[in-house]
């Protein structure tokens, strides 16, 4: 993949756009035909603050500094929901705006719940590692869990837990207890499901607990030493929003002692997590790199919103999707 779409000084009328992250190249192509590229892996990328008309992003950190440094930026466009990357109070008062990609992810991600879930119910990871290593696998000391029924626990009542609360009432017929003080009090009248007032009143009735909600001072270690107490002594606890709404420590803790039958999380508190970090040494845990929206056809239709967002800014519209 190249870096730039032309020689330096070919056209140096056209805007510059930088890409900080590995985008899907559909995004890369479109952003060329209407603008000078500079994109990851080119370590050019770094003068974004000083040469950049518009920046598209995935996960690479924007700070307070480099925004103080950024004359030219018309706009920041980050690929997916959450933005706790990005120093939005710092863009809000250079003027910059920062902008999303809100529903584009949604079932990608949904998926990944449902599939960790799955994977630590019926031990998928265990069985696979066990098979690979040769071990003598005793049926009657690794059995799983069945979902049909169950009661599944949802935090958060955005566009991903909507897609997940649907497929676990599809797919299992699942009795659904939601939280999210801040939804409407008619939110999802569409599907059968019971709110609950606390998170503390949910946590212990749930055999799934699942967690859609963006990071925020409010949601930081939500899931806390008290919370995963409550927890059932066999629930499931999967994570595919930010790794900073559980406290790990209090995670391996609770799991190194037995408690819930098992957990799923595609993020961490810091990513990628080291390879001797103390919950990966877990058999119960399952992990992945926070992939929940790695599909081929996510990552094609949120990179090419983001292009199309920051050419339509760069035009002279107004920016789309804005968070500040």
């Amino acid at each position: 993949m190249s870096s730039t779409t032309s020689a330096p000084g070919a056209n140096s009328a056209r805007p510059k756009i930088y890409i900080l992250d590995a985008f899907h190249e559909a995004g890369i192509a479109l952003a060329r035909q209407h603008a000078d590229v500079v994109c990851w892996p080119d370590p050019a990328i770094q003068n974004w603050p000083e040469n950049a008309d518009a920046v598209m992003v995935r996960m690479t950190p924007i700070t307070p500094e480099q925004l103080a440094r950024a004359q030219h930026v018309k706009m920041i466009c980050k690929q997916g929901v959450g933005y706790d990357t990005i120093a939005i109070e710092a863009a809000r008062a250079h003027g910059i705006p920062v902008c999303r990609t809100p529903g584009i992810n949604s079932e990608a991600v949904a998926e990944m719940a449902f599939a960790l879930a799955l994977t630590v119910a019926r031990r998928v990871s265990r069985f696979d590692r066990m098979l690979r290593a040769g071990t003598e696998i005793v049926r009657p000391q690794n059995l799983g869990i069945e979902l049909q029924g169950k009661t599944v626990g949802i935090v958060g009542m955005g566009n991903i837990g909507k897609s997940v609360a649907r497929k676990w009432l599809g797919a299992f017929d699942a009795k659904l207890l939601t939280y999210a003080p801040r939804s409407p009090a008619d939110h999802w009248s569409d599907l059968p499901h019971t709110r609950v007032a606390t998170l503390h009143e949910m946590l212990p009735q749930v055999d799934v607990l699942t967690l859609h909600l963006p990071l925020s001072a409010e949601s930081h270690h939500m899931i806390g030493r008290e919370e995963l107490a409550l927890m059932k002594q066999d629930a499931i606890l999967i994570n595919v929003s930010r790794g900073g709404i559980i406290n790990e420590q209090a995670l391996f803790d609770s799991m190194s002692k037995g408690h819930l039958f098992g957990a799923g999380l595609d993020v961490f508190e810091v990513e990628p997590p080291p390879a001797d970090y103390p919950l990966l040494q877990l058999e119960n845990l399952v992990a992945t790199p926070h992939a929940g929206g790695g599909t081929h056809e996510t990552q094609e239709k949120s990179a090419l919103q983001v292009a199309q967002q920051v050419i339509d800014v760069l035009h002279g519209k107004p920016p789309a999707n804005c968070i500040n």
